[in-house]
């Protein structure tokens, strides 16, 4: 476990960086990362490299015992490249070209890009693959789809189509339905990317064209992974990815790398205080989940972020220190903080770092330093351990992507809808896992498979194998709608998993912002909203009717059903409810599936634990909150932090943060 820092020399005057440095080592930071937007700068024209200012940053990093992780710069294309090779530049739907001078300006298709892509990757492993102070690599910065439709992408998107349906353009037809609006094509050559924008084109084009740009992203990475992994053998590689809502295919973007990493930018504003602390941990159990395993965060909030956009409000006391702390407690190995400085040019001129324009280093520095000292005192402790659930939700960015192309109903959001589902987990204390719906699920004890709106065969058998061989699974409203072509299932919902559910859906109501009630078996009374299946069970047994209040026909009818299925239990949620349900719902399965918990957490307080293979477990507990709490402990266990034992309550103050290990004997 280690603390970094992001810092660019090349924004620096050279005096500075030996002050820099020092105070880096003093602080306690390990680790900087460096050069991921400095392309123009290393190569200030096409083949002229200058590295004489990295390799003078590097070295000093290194006598002052700093490791450094080099960022590849391919996510700021020089004005040089977009100048003299304008294919560079991403097309978008309407024609137009994304203009240079801003980030992310570069179409991952274009041969243009590719080609200097590799010399500049390759050079700078070529350089620094041997340098004792660099340990790692970040490839670009922050991958997002760019929906390019240069003709590159074009021609690339069509002999993709054409390998996919082995140059069948009949059967590309009639798996997509082109038939509708006269959309068939009668040449390839007439297959392109989905040129206009328009929301209304064939949804299994647009869906198709957004697994391609994920391909594009891929590919484009693999280039440099191919360099790196070549002349760097010794070096981990890394990329740092963003927030949700962005459907990318991260379990495949980060299948080639050693670990994910993420930019976790937690809400300081009031207003966020009681969502935020959840959201987050959302995010980096998503993080985690890319590859099962711990993850880096590479850039952790230091001061209120502004620039395109007004300035958040300023941390509060123990804000920086108690999020950091949060991502190392659901499973970060490294937390690097962005940035060292504040920058006093260009457009991130107001996202602030742990030192102000003032250069004179404040409270939130202080209270950098304190994390750097607790961190690095108990990093030993937690070597080797990580974290480990019994309980899972499942999502895709294939449904993610499918749902925003077409919405459901008025405020259906596929990505909002697994927050209250992930919060009724946290509040209780279970540790839960957010992976790729086509994990293997053999760890788990209780999955939830939240609205898998493109069910395929394969992996509707595979669900069912779950629960057949004893596992718990819940399955939500919008499961078994389409197939993996977004093309509607011509059988009841919810499709190839009506059978393990033990129910049919017999008619739906897209109720969007409508609420309606939602009646357990032991008479409490929840709210549903956006959308109500009408449920007609087989073989399941019922959980939940809907209500006679709200607007709908169906008071009395089946909304949540259990079906016993060979050795498990499928549950089948066929609305929206709000979270104090779902809180209900999965308390009860968690105990039945034997979870461990702690019951009734105090709102904003987390609790989670890491653990290694010979059994050493540290719990850490989080006062995400601006308000003291207590917390009861089920037995006396030991302070890392104080080493103060602690005997049946443990107090936090606002943002406090305690780990804990059993008292031995």
């Amino acid at each position: 476990m280690k603390i970094g820092v992001v810092y660019y020399p090349e924004h620096w005057d050279r005096s500075m960086w030996e002050q820099d440095a020092q105070l880096m080592k003093e602080s306690g930071a390990r680790v900087v990362r460096v050069a991921e937007f400095a392309w123009s700068r290393l190569e200030p024209k096409e083949g002229v490299f200058q590295f004489d200012w990295l390799d003078e940053a590097i070295d000093l990093f290194h006598r002052y015992g700093l490791e450094v992780v080099i960022g590849t710069p391919t996510m700021t294309p020089p004005v040089w490249l977009t100048t003299n090779y304008p294919d560079v530049l991403p097309i978008d739907a309407q024609g137009h070209p994304q203009q240079a001078g801003v980030r992310g300006h570069r179409c991952y298709n274009s041969p243009s890009m590719r080609r200097s892509t590799t010399a500049i990757v390759q050079k700078l492993a070529e350089r620094y693959g041997n340098h004792p102070a660099v340990i790692g690599w970040q490839t670009d910065n922050e991958f997002m789809l760019n929906l390019c439709h240069c003709e590159a992408c074009t021609r690339k998107f069509r002999e993709r189509l054409m390998l996919q349906f082995n140059g069948d353009l009949d059967l590309l037809n009639r798996e997509w339905g082109t038939v509708v609006w006269s959309g068939e094509y009668s040449d390839w050559s007439q297959v392109r990317t989905p040129i206009g924008g328009s929301p209304h084109q064939n949804p299994s084009l647009l869906l198709e064209f957004r697994r391609f740009q994920n391909d594009s992203i891929i590919e484009f990475q693999q280039l440099q992974v191919d360099i790196l992994r070549r002349l760097c053998p010794d070096h981990f590689i890394t990329h740092n990815t963003w927030s949700a809502p962005i459907p990318l295919d991260n379990p495949r973007l980060y299948e080639p790398l050693d670990f994910a990493s993420f930019d976790y930018y937690p809400n300081t504003s009031p207003d966020k205080i009681e969502t935020n602390p959840y959201s987050g941990a959302l995010l980096l159990d998503r993080v985690r989940g890319f590859k099962r395993r711990n993850y880096w965060i590479m850039e952790q909030l230091s001061g209120p972020p502004g620039a395109w956009m007004p300035m958040w409000r300023a941390p509060y006391p123990g804000f920086i220190r108690a999020f950091s702390w949060q991502s190392f407690a659901r499973g970060a190995d490294a937390v690097v903080h962005f940035r060292w400085r504040s920058g006093t040019v260009g457009a991130e001129q107001f996202w602030h770092g742990l030192i102000d324009h003032s250069n004179v280093p404040g409270r939130r520095f202080a209270e950098f330093t304190q994390l750097t000292e607790e961190v690095n005192r108990v990093a030993p402790l937690l070597e080797g351990t990580s974290v480990r659930s019994e309980a899972a939700i499942l999502y895709s960015h294939e449904h993610h992507s499918a749902f925003q192309l077409q919405p459901q109903s008025e405020g259906f959001d596929y990505y909002e809808n697994l927050k209250p589902i992930h919060r009724a987990f946290v509040k209780q204390g279970i540790g839960v896992d957010v992976i790729d719906w086509r994990e293997s699920l053999a760890a788990y004890k209780l999955v939830v498979a939240p609205a898998l709106y493109l069910l395929d065969e394969a992996t509707a058998e595979s669900l069912k194998q779950y629960a057949a061989g004893g596992g718990t699974l819940v399955l939500s409203a919008r499961t078994g709608v389409k197939n993996e072509n977004n093309i509607c299932w011509m059988q009841p919902l919810p499709g190839p998993l009506a059978d393990a559910a033990g129910v049919v859906v017999k008619e739906y109501d897209p109720v969007g912002n409508d609420a309606q009630s939602l009646v357990a078996a032991d008479g409490t009374v929840y709210q549903c909203s956006q959308w109500c299946d009408l449920l007609e069970p087989s073989t399941a047994e019922v959980l939940a009717r809907y209500g006679d209040s709200g607007t709908g026909f169906y008071g009395g009818t089946p909304a949540v059903t259990s079906n016993r299925y060979g050795e498990g239990t499928v549950i089948y949620v066929g609305t929206v409810p709000e979270e104090v349900y779902w809180s209900d719902l999965l308390t009860g399965l968690s105990y039945q599936c034997g979870l461990d918990r702690w019951p009734d957490l105090p709102e904003g307080v987390q609790v989670t634990a890491r653990e290694s293979e010979d059994g050493r477990k540290v719990w850490f507990v989080l006062n995400l909150s601006r308000e003291p709490k207590q917390l009861q402990l089920p037995m006396t266990m030991l302070s890392l932090l104080d080493h103060q034992k602690v005997i049946g309550v443990v107090e936090l103050e606002p943002y406090g943060v305690a780990l804990l290990q059993l008292m031995e004997g």
